[in-house]
């Protein structure tokens, strides 16, 4: 169970990094869009911190999905 969700976790690091290449977005851009949009002044060092040791809370991956136009949903097996 451990590694599965250590996975999965990991899998959200990389496709937050995919996500970012594919919209042109580099992480110092990223940073100004969720300080712009929150109010705070967070830094690079501390975002990418974050990524590195995979302790991103589910409300910072939505407030990075959302700042670079994606949002995070769940779909129901029966309807995928």
């Amino acid at each position: 169970m451990i590694n599965k969700t250590k996975r999965v976790i990991m899998d959200i690091k990389k496709e937050i990094r995919k996500l970012l290449i594919e919209k042109g977005v580099n992480m110092t851009d990223l940073v100004n869009l969720l300080n712009e949009k929150s109010g705070k002044q967070d830094s690079l060092q501390n975002l990418s911190g974050k990524l590195n040791r995979n302790s991103l809370k589910f409300k910072e991956v939505e407030e990075i999905l959302d700042v670079i136009g994606y949002e995070f949903q769940i779909i129901s097996k029966k309807e995928a």
